[in-house]
């Protein structure tokens, strides 16, 4: 008898299956409908040219880069795919807006969710972007799903109002013609970029403002287009395997920052312990009390053999900068409970004093016994509320605050 070859689409679903095994182990799937979705839209279509076994890995996988090989779209990691989706909570015959249509991946589950009583617009600035995303939906049987080439900034409104509107790419602000083209009891989800950081936020009305009703940890490639700010990278090391990542616009002194690195660092431990889970998911708002006083970038580590004192992720860390001062959260085991203790490491002249101002911040997020964050999204120039608020920022068209609460709000 002759074995039978496994064809490739039986190994793809088979890599699917296991992916999606795995992604539920870590619980980002909430409903039936988004593991479904997953598991029934072939993402290894939307990525031609790449092996069957990274397209079914947890990477994000880059797919369109500018001439110094700057990221400028990509496919992202599955997991944060689905946690978005759960927020968004698309349903059946809905109408369903995407600003940045990426590979055209995240459109397809979109369409799987709303069915055929549904509509599922995407929109990308990048023709190059939209015409893949274009041939990909069509080769994976989503023709219906409409592409449209344009700023997303402007949102569609020849097919608004839209039940869901879903954005993939760090967003600078929240531009009006987002929130007017949402129908009455709408909701929009958004990686918001706030002060350096970035969260994915689902928002819906509340009154007079937009208050979210759940935050993801995420990272994004930021949208281009009309009242994105760029952000800059300021390469640390001769090799590329030291970035500084700074947002909204400002600037730094790499040769100062480098000949800082090369200084010895303050390290300041704080007394703050934290379990593995918690580290990985972010230190829950952590990163919300440091950028009360600061303006946060992050350092990123592309190579283990970068040179400095290891940062509390692997991919790197938050970081404060002080013009030629950059502080960064570290971490060293704490007794035999599997918790670590976090520090502060700091390069620079003014080392002693930053890492000291960092540890201030992480003690005072510990003693406040971690309190909950909740991000609302006001008018340009509305008046702050009192209670609970330590985090104000102005955009162009908002005011983003950031409030502290306990369970029972």
């Amino acid at each position: 008898m002759t074995e039978e070859i496994p064809t490739v689409t039986d190994l793809a679903a088979e890599l699917r299956g296991k992916l999606i095994d795995e992604l539920c182990e870590w619980e980002p799937f909430r409903t039936a409908a988004v593991e479904n979705a997953m598991r029934t839209v072939p993402r290894h279509v939307f990525l031609p040219g790449v092996s069957l076994e990274r397209a079914y890995s947890h990477d994000n996988i880059v797919t369109h880069s500018d001439s110094e090989g700057v990221a400028l779209s990509s496919a992202s990691q599955p997991g944060i795919v689905g946690a978005m989706l759960e927020q968004l909570d698309a349903r059946p015959g809905h109408r369903v807006l995407e600003i940045g249509a990426g590979t055209g991946y995240n459109a397809a589950l979109l369409a799987y969710l709303v069915g055929p009583q549904g509509e599922v617009t995407t929109v990308d600035i990048d023709a190059e972007v939209a015409e893949g995303a274009r041939q990909n939906l069509t080769a994976a049987g989503y023709e219906a799903v409409r592409v449209i080439c344009g700023d997303g900034e402007d949102g569609y409104p020849a097919a608004a109002p839209f039940d869901r509107i879903i954005v993939t790419g760090g967003s600078w602000d929240i531009p009006p013609a987002w929130l007017e083209q949402l129908a009455p009891g709408g909701r929009i989800v958004v990686p918001l970029r706030i002060r350096g950081l970035t969260r994915s936020v689902a928002l819906e009305r509340d009154g007079g403002c937009w208050r979210s009703r759940s935050t993801e940890y995420c990272g994004f490639i930021p949208l281009r287009g009309a009242g994105h700010p760029s952000e800059c990278n300021v390469q640390l090391d001769k090799d590329g395997k030291l970035i500084l990542r700074i947002d909204e616009g400002r600037a730094a002194d790499g040769d100062a920052l480098r000949r800082s690195l090369g200084e010895t660092p303050t390290e300041l431990w704080t007394g703050t312990t934290v379990t593995d889970a918690e580290r990985k998911t972010g230190l829950g708002d952590l990163d919300y009390w440091l950028a009360t006083r600061y303006d946060l970038c992050r350092l990123i580590t592309r190579s283990r053999d970068h040179g400095l004192v290891t940062p509390v992720y692997g991919w790197g860390s938050m970081a404060i900068l002080d013009q030629e001062t950059l502080a960064y959260l570290i971490k060293r085991p704490a007794g035999e409970s599997g918790e670590s203790e976090l520090g502060v490491c700091a390069y620079g002249p003014a080392s002693e004093e930053l890492a000291s101002r960092a540890a201030e911040r992480i003690r005072a997020w510990d003693t406040g016994q971690r309190l909950a964050t909740r991000i609302e999204i006001y008018p340009y120039g509305a008046p702050a509320p009192d209670l609970g608020t330590f985090l104000v920022a102005d955009k162009r068209h908002t005011r983003v605050i950031v409030r502290a609460v306990t369970l029972a709000d």
